[in-house]
């Protein structure tokens, strides 16, 4: 995998213009634009893939053929300005490692999470065994009630802290992706109960910034999902919250938080509701993986683990 840095010069202001360039250029040399997530292209040469992922204006490029990769950066500085970074080792934020002695790959966050603990004066804190416990409950009751409340949480940067640990959360964190979702509820209102509740997460990841997502080699390439729920876990609008998580190489690779658009009767419609949404993931993911053509397992029904029996049964009807 290597990381090529581009220097459109209609990127600042014509963003759009950027894209459609990029994307004329590319189709010229033959890649294929994935349906799903048009900001990754495929090339097929024979036995030969190359994949290209955009983010702006860098790039990530992935080949099974060290030739194909040449070839492609060389088509590419000839059509725009460009820096080659060599091998990948970091990417918006995520740090990537190889060891390759045990065929293991990893991403991880940690100099990003030490840049948000030292924003937030918490690089020297102690660490804690989990983001969010059984008995933290949050609810609107704790929003500040008048002016005086509300002018002591001005100067806390709680939209600030939430946002600097989302994006953890988005790339290498599944493991706070409840309680983000959570903390994120009150941004318009928070109270040092929010507060107290963002800074807990922040001991968490103090004590986790050294892990990383794994993914080893394996001859068997097959997602698996997992759904769950809670059950009227919003106190405010007696919603529950769905979560899912999706594995490949032992590695999780999607996963979601989320409070569900309905209110559930029962646990079991709760673990449903989540059930069904992990498998609307499955199918988005089963077309976006289709379209790389490296995964011929994508083709077989796709496994989702649901630790509700009830769920199962009704599913099967």
């Amino acid at each position: 995998m290597f990381l090529v840095r581009l220097y459109p010069k209609l990127l600042m202001s014509y963003g759009w213009v950027w894209y459609l360039k990029f994307h004329e250029i590319l189709i010229i040399f033959s890649f294929k634009e994935n349906l799903v997530d048009q900001c990754i292209y495929l090339k097929i040469n024979g036995s030969k893939i190359c994949i290209i992922v955009l983010y702006v204006d860098d790039m990530l490029l992935a080949s099974n053929n060290m030739g194909m990769i040449l070839e492609t950066k060389q088509f590419l500085s000839k059509n725009f300005d460009m820096k080659d970074l060599g091998e990948a080792s970091y990417v918006i934020g995520i740090e990537i490692h190889r060891d390759r002695s045990c065929e293991l790959l990893g991403l991880s966050q940690k100099n990003y999470i030490e840049k948000v603990l030292k924003t937030f004066n918490m690089q020297n804190c102690s660490s804690s065994v989990a983001p969010v416990v059984k008995g933290d409950i949050f609810f609107e009751l704790q929003c500040p009630k008048n002016d005086l409340e509300k002018k002591q949480m001005d100067k806390i940067p709680y939209a600030s802290a939430v946002g600097s640990i989302m994006y953890a959360q988005v790339c290498t964190q599944p493991d706070i992706a409840y309680v983000v979702g959570m903390l994120g509820r009150y941004q318009s209102n928070p109270s040092i109960d929010h507060w107290k509740a963002v800074t807990k997460v922040l001991h968490y990841l103090q004590g986790t910034k050294d892990y990383m997502l794994t993914y080893g080699r394996t001859n068997n390439l097959e997602i698996i999902g997992y759904s769950d729920s809670d059950y009227v876990g919003c106190k405010d609008t007696k919603k529950s919250t769905s979560g899912y998580i999706f594995m490949l190489s032992n590695g999780p690779i999607s996963w979601k938080s989320h409070k569900q658009s309905l209110i559930a009767s029962s646990t079991m419609e709760a673990e449903y509701v989540a059930c069904y949404e992990a498998t609307c993931h499955a199918i988005w993911l089963r077309n976006f993986v289709s379209g790389l053509h490296v995964i011929d397992s994508i083709m077989r029904p796709l496994r989702i683990y649901c630790d509700n029996s009830a769920v199962v049964r009704f599913s099967k009807k």
